[in-house]
């Protein structure tokens, strides 16, 4: 499986998995023209992708779906209440929308996929288990790590999970004292000290690359996600990573390595 991360923040999110012949999108939440370029420079284009798989509806993972529909007719699978939330602000999806089940794997292609509920500040909002050439699992906008993130999470050789902010940065910060209480809650977004906690929980248990997103421009840095996160990943044997805000980052997964030996 390859790994190519375009964007992953509050500016926006969209991922790349490939495998063999297969290749899907995670979130669209960069411009049509942004997500054509980066897939051009993986040697593709839109018409190589089977499927965008969408986390929840917030801007930052949507906002370059209604072009992508318009010029592209991609197809978009979603959990049911962010499919109706999707219907209800892009009419013309219909026709390109499947309904997945959550905690049930489906095939797409070469992949199996997973979704699961991540506690966020909407209705449903979901991370995703991808087999395929190896594991992988994405966890980002979530209050709290949960049994639900956990058990999704656990085994994956490869994930990206949030870093969202540094604690005192964002008490400290000029946000309104209600947006800080949200960002703090439990369904609000992980701060580094938890993203911490977390992935070296799961390196402990066969994790071997972490990748760091959803790092807040506000209140947070990457050299502070990353020593946070690297202090506790001391020993473990697994990688660290941090996605870009803007660039790209490109993995392959360590059963993939294994197998061009």
């Amino acid at each position: 499986m390859k790994i190519a991360v375009f964007a992953s923040g509050s500016g926006g999110n969209c991922m790349l998995l490939s495998h063999k012949d297969s290749h899907i999108l995670i979130d669209a939440g960069i411009s049509m023209r942004r997500i054509e370029t980066s897939l051009r420079s993986q040697g593709l284009t839109v018409n190589d992708i089977g499927g965008v798989l969408i986390t929840h509806e917030h801007s930052d993972h949507i906002s370059g779906l209604k072009m992508l529909l318009k010029h592209h007719g991609v197809e978009v699978f979603a959990p049911r209440t962010v499919a109706a939330r999707l219907r209800g602000m892009l009419p013309e999806i219909e026709d390109h929308l499947t309904v997945l089940p959550v905690g049930i794997e489906f095939k797409l292609g070469e992949f199996t996929v997973r979704a699961f509920h991540t506690p966020h500040d909407t209705d449903e909002s979901v991370g995703y288990r991808i087999e395929g050439g190896g594991s992988f699992a994405l966890a980002t906008d979530m209050g709290c790590v949960t049994d639900e993130v956990l058990s999704g999470l656990l085994g994956a050789n490869t994930v990206l999970i949030e870093s969202n902010h540094d604690v005192a940065m964002l008490c400290d910060g000029p946000y309104p004292v209600q947006l800080k209480r949200r960002i703090l809650s439990n369904h609000g977004h992980l701060s580094n000290v938890d993203c911490a906690r977390l992935v070296r929980h799961l390196a402990d248990r066969g994790t071997r690359r972490v990748i760091l997103g959803h790092l807040s421009k506000e209140n947070n840095r990457p050299g502070i996600a990353m020593a946070e996160n690297g202090h506790a990943l001391m020993g473990s044997g697994a990688e660290l990573f941090c996605a870009p805000v803007f660039g790209c980052l490109e993995l392959e997964t360590e059963e993939d390595l294994q197998c061009l030996l």
